[in-house]
């Protein structure tokens, strides 16, 4: 859900988010070492269950909740560290514990708002999603792609006019929060599913899709095909499941045509990214992610996007899922009922209206 679908989502926030605790000391399967600069490999000495047909099994409810304060791009506070100091967890952990004691107070009081809508778990070591650049930030649009980025429009664009659909991007319009984006964790419905068939990886996300993956020689779409998830393929690399994607719907948030809108491939939702959803895509657009089990609880989710057309340079990010098969999914009706799109354009048209009787007003009466 999208702030245009806010308000209509109130009432269920609590319940949606029932199963998701701040639970302070959260254990992560990315350790530290001494020296916090240093980002050690991923672990592959952890052996999974095999499926009835050989796989690795990754079957499970995997939600992203964990990582949803760990911003993509790293805060100067922290220099050149992968890893926080302990200090800085200690911080944190005092932070977790005054909103548990606040969610309890409101509960008891039967006063509960949006305190339970935004939760996260305390504990993270880590101080960036981002491992390559090895400062922790996204690499920089080229000067095309940042002109682009700059002139596009959507409901979370500043002093934006609202005319028609293409004034809104596609997760506005409750159609695709974009990708890799959608891999990536927002405030809420942050659930991941996992389902395995022999020659098959579906992932099921609970906010705006479904993946379904062939992990047996497939080939990709012919080029011109595009979807908004693109089109994924995946292959087992001994206990980790490699997918590529492409085939991503291109374009910018910048056009006039709503057929060449894109998605932005990073939503500005998730902490630390570009503002506004208008990155546009290229169709030289790639997602390499790989998913490696470093635990029976744990997943080890690493992704690299790549647009020479967009980002000066590839970029790699690389965060923990958790397993809690006790999350439950709940409907994400974004625009069951959704009157938000013609309120914003009617609001927005009635402003330009108002203003213009009162430049003429003030015409008419020579400036005063």
């Amino acid at each position: 859900m999208n702030k245009l679908a806010l308000n209509l989502r109130l009432a269920g926030a609590a319940a949606a988010l029932a199963a998701s605790l701040v639970v302070p000391g959260a254990a992560f399967a990315q350790q530290a070492g001494a020296d916090l600069t240093v980002m050690p490999p991923v672990s592959t000495d952890f052996q999974p269950k095999k499926t009835s047909w050989g796989d690795p099994d990754f079957r499970g409810t995997w939600p992203i909740n964990d990582v949803a304060e760990l911003p993509v791009n790293r805060p100067e506070q922290y220099g050149n560290r992968f890893f926080k100091t302990e200090e800085e967890l200690a911080a944190e952990q005092a932070r977790a514990t005054e909103l548990e004691t606040r969610y309890a107070k409101e509960e008891k009081e039967e006063t509960i708002g949006t305190g339970h809508w935004i939760e996260y778990l305390a504990g993270a070591r880590r101080t960036s999603m981002v491992i390559d650049p090895v400062d922790g930030k996204l690499p920089a649009m080229t000067p095309q792609a940042e002109a682009l980025h700059r002139a596009g429009r959507s409901s979370w664009t500043p002093n934006t006019s609202f005319d028609w659909v293409t004034d809104f991007d596609s997760w506005d319009r409750c159609i695709s929060r974009g990708f890799p984006a959608s891999m990536l964790p927002f405030r809420y419905n942050n659930g991941i599913r996992i389902y395995q068939a022999p020659g098959y990886v579906t992932i099921a996300l609970e906010m705006l899709g479904t993946r379904v993956i062939p992990v047996r020689s497939a080939d990709h779409w012919p080029e011109g095909v595009e979807a908004y998830l693109g089109n994924s393929v995946g292959h087992w690399e001994g206990n980790t499941l490699v997918i590529e994607t492409t085939n991503l719907k291109s374009g910018d948030s910048a056009t006039r045509d709503m057929f060449a809108r894109n998605g932005s491939p990073l939503n500005m939702a998730t902490r630390g990214v570009p503002p506004w959803n208008t990155i546009p895509t290229s169709q030289q657009a790639k997602v390499v992610e790989r998913l490696t089990m470093t635990g029976e609880n744990t997943i080890t989710y690493e992704m690299t996007y790549s647009d020479a057309q967009v980002f000066t340079a590839p970029w790699t990010v690389r965060f923990d899922w958790t397993r809690d098969d006790s999350y439950e999914f709940f409907e994400y009706a974004c625009h069951e009922g959704n009157v938000q799109v013609r309120n914003y354009i009617t609001a927005s048209r009635a402003g330009r209206l108002e203003a213009a009787s009162a430049d003429d007003l003030a015409a008419e009466g020579g400036g005063h």
